[in-house]
Protein backbone atom coordinates (compact mmCIF):
# COMPACT_ATOMS: atom_id res chain seq x y z
CA UNK A 1 0.00 0.00 0.00
CA UNK A 2 1.44 3.53 -0.83
CA UNK A 3 1.36 5.43 2.19
CA UNK A 4 1.93 8.98 0.18
CA UNK A 5 5.29 9.43 1.70
CA UNK A 6 6.97 7.61 -1.46
CA UNK A 7 4.63 8.80 -3.57
CA UNK A 8 5.20 7.20 -7.28
CA UNK A 9 3.87 8.76 -10.40
CA UNK A 10 2.78 5.48 -11.75
CA UNK A 11 -0.18 3.38 -10.69
CA UNK A 12 0.57 -0.43 -12.51
CA UNK A 13 -2.30 -2.94 -11.64
CA UNK A 14 -2.01 -6.97 -12.73
CA UNK A 15 -5.25 -8.50 -12.74
CA UNK A 16 -3.72 -12.52 -13.75
CA UNK A 17 -6.70 -14.37 -14.66
CA UNK A 18 -4.48 -17.72 -16.31
CA UNK A 19 -2.16 -20.37 -14.76
CA UNK A 20 1.41 -19.72 -15.93
CA UNK A 21 3.88 -17.91 -13.59
CA UNK A 22 4.88 -14.04 -14.50
CA UNK A 23 7.25 -12.06 -13.37
CA UNK A 24 5.13 -8.69 -12.34
CA UNK A 25 8.10 -6.92 -11.22
CA UNK A 26 10.07 -7.19 -14.79
CA UNK A 27 7.32 -5.96 -16.76
CA UNK A 28 6.09 -3.50 -14.16
CA UNK A 29 9.96 -2.02 -14.88
CA UNK A 30 9.79 -2.30 -18.74
CA UNK A 31 6.31 -0.44 -18.72
CA UNK A 32 7.38 2.36 -16.03
CA UNK A 33 10.49 2.84 -18.47
CA UNK A 34 8.49 3.44 -21.26
CA UNK A 35 6.21 5.26 -20.08
CA UNK A 36 9.11 7.77 -18.38
CA UNK A 37 11.12 8.12 -21.18
CA UNK A 38 8.18 8.90 -23.47
CA UNK A 39 6.80 12.49 -20.90
CA UNK A 40 4.05 10.10 -19.00
CA UNK A 41 4.37 11.97 -16.03
CA UNK A 42 1.84 10.13 -14.54
CA UNK A 43 -0.32 6.94 -15.17
CA UNK A 44 -2.98 4.35 -14.65
CA UNK A 45 -2.04 1.31 -16.26
CA UNK A 46 -4.20 -1.95 -16.07
CA UNK A 47 -2.21 -5.01 -17.66
CA UNK A 48 -4.15 -8.20 -17.65
CA UNK A 49 -2.74 -11.82 -17.92
CA UNK A 50 -5.17 -13.86 -19.97
CA UNK A 51 -5.17 -17.21 -22.07
CA UNK A 52 -5.75 -17.40 -25.66
CA UNK A 53 -10.16 -17.87 -25.77
CA UNK A 54 -10.07 -14.80 -23.46
CA UNK A 55 -8.29 -12.14 -25.58
CA UNK A 56 -9.60 -13.67 -28.82
CA UNK A 57 -12.76 -12.33 -27.46
CA UNK A 58 -11.62 -9.39 -26.57
CA UNK A 59 -10.19 -8.96 -29.86
CA UNK A 60 -13.45 -9.72 -31.54
CA UNK A 61 -15.17 -7.80 -29.22
CA UNK A 62 -13.56 -4.37 -29.35
CA UNK A 63 -10.83 -4.51 -32.57
CA UNK A 64 -13.24 -6.96 -35.00
CA UNK A 65 -10.27 -9.11 -34.86
CA UNK A 66 -11.69 -12.89 -34.60
CA UNK A 67 -8.29 -14.66 -33.90
CA UNK A 68 -6.11 -14.41 -30.43
CA UNK A 69 -3.14 -12.10 -30.53
CA UNK A 70 -0.33 -11.31 -28.23
CA UNK A 71 -1.08 -7.79 -26.82
CA UNK A 72 -4.21 -5.39 -27.07
CA UNK A 73 -3.88 -1.91 -25.79
CA UNK A 74 -6.14 0.83 -24.89
CA UNK A 75 -5.39 4.22 -23.95
CA UNK A 76 -8.33 4.86 -22.09
CA UNK A 77 -7.66 8.60 -21.19
CA UNK A 78 -4.65 10.87 -21.94
CA UNK A 79 -4.74 15.09 -21.44
CA UNK A 80 -1.82 17.68 -21.20
CA UNK A 81 -0.37 18.39 -17.90
CA UNK A 82 -0.03 21.99 -19.02
CA UNK A 83 -1.91 22.60 -22.20
CA UNK A 84 -0.04 25.57 -22.94
CA UNK A 85 3.71 23.94 -22.73
CA UNK A 86 3.68 20.99 -24.60
CA UNK A 87 7.32 20.15 -22.49
CA UNK A 88 5.17 19.57 -19.61
CA UNK A 89 4.32 15.72 -20.44
CA UNK A 90 1.32 14.05 -20.02
CA UNK A 91 -1.17 12.24 -17.73
CA UNK A 92 -2.36 9.13 -19.05
CA UNK A 93 -4.45 6.03 -17.70
CA UNK A 94 -4.96 2.45 -20.25
CA UNK A 95 -4.63 -0.93 -20.25
CA UNK A 96 -2.79 -3.75 -21.99
CA UNK A 97 -4.38 -7.22 -22.73
CA UNK A 98 -1.85 -9.79 -22.73
CA UNK A 99 -2.18 -13.65 -24.13
CA UNK A 100 0.36 -15.81 -21.52
CA UNK A 101 -1.05 -18.57 -24.14
CA UNK A 102 0.28 -16.95 -27.28
CA UNK A 103 3.57 -16.00 -25.35
CA UNK A 104 4.29 -19.79 -24.24
CA UNK A 105 3.50 -20.88 -27.93
CA UNK A 106 5.62 -18.48 -29.63
CA UNK A 107 8.59 -18.82 -26.84
CA UNK A 108 8.75 -22.66 -27.67
CA UNK A 109 8.59 -21.87 -31.60
CA UNK A 110 11.51 -19.39 -31.42
CA UNK A 111 13.55 -20.65 -28.59
CA UNK A 112 12.87 -18.11 -26.33
CA UNK A 113 11.14 -18.37 -23.00
CA UNK A 114 7.63 -17.51 -21.77
CA UNK A 115 9.07 -14.25 -19.29
CA UNK A 116 11.05 -13.23 -22.60
CA UNK A 117 7.75 -13.26 -24.70
CA UNK A 118 5.55 -11.79 -22.04
CA UNK A 119 8.77 -8.49 -21.66
CA UNK A 120 8.27 -8.30 -25.36
CA UNK A 121 4.71 -7.87 -25.38
CA UNK A 122 4.65 -5.41 -22.63
CA UNK A 123 7.13 -3.18 -24.01
CA UNK A 124 5.09 -3.60 -27.37
CA UNK A 125 1.86 -2.62 -26.07
CA UNK A 126 3.09 0.55 -24.00
CA UNK A 127 5.18 1.62 -26.89
CA UNK A 128 1.52 1.76 -28.74
CA UNK A 129 0.03 3.52 -25.66
CA UNK A 130 2.93 6.48 -25.89
CA UNK A 131 2.16 6.83 -29.52
CA UNK A 132 4.01 3.91 -31.70
CA UNK A 133 2.59 1.97 -34.06
CA UNK A 134 3.06 -0.55 -36.42
CA UNK A 135 0.83 0.24 -39.80
CA UNK A 136 3.84 0.35 -42.25
CA UNK A 137 7.52 -0.80 -42.38
CA UNK A 138 8.96 2.67 -41.44
CA UNK A 139 6.84 2.26 -38.23
CA UNK A 140 7.07 -1.36 -37.51
CA UNK A 141 11.13 -0.62 -38.04
CA UNK A 142 10.90 2.06 -35.40
CA UNK A 143 8.61 -0.21 -33.34
CA UNK A 144 11.00 -3.11 -33.52
CA UNK A 145 14.09 -0.55 -32.83
CA UNK A 146 12.17 0.30 -29.50
CA UNK A 147 11.04 -2.98 -28.37
CA UNK A 148 15.00 -3.95 -28.82
CA UNK A 149 16.12 -1.11 -26.55
CA UNK A 150 13.53 -1.67 -23.65
CA UNK A 151 14.27 -4.79 -23.27
CA UNK A 152 18.06 -4.65 -23.43
CA UNK A 153 17.68 -2.03 -20.82
CA UNK A 154 16.82 -4.99 -18.78
CA UNK A 155 19.02 -7.65 -20.48
CA UNK A 156 16.47 -9.70 -22.20
CA UNK A 157 17.26 -11.06 -25.20
CA UNK A 158 15.06 -9.40 -28.18
CA UNK A 159 13.78 -12.46 -30.40
CA UNK A 160 10.64 -12.57 -32.44
CA UNK A 161 8.91 -14.69 -35.30
CA UNK A 162 9.50 -11.00 -37.88
CA UNK A 163 13.64 -11.29 -36.91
Amino acid sequence: MDTGLNSRPYTIEFADEQQLPVDQDTLQKIAEAILSDHGCVKAELSIALVDDPTIRKLNAQYLDHDWETDVISFVLDESPVDPDDRDAGFSMSGQLIVSTDTASRVANEIGSTLANELALYVAHGTLHLVGYDDQDEDSITEMKSAEREYLERFSIPCLNREG
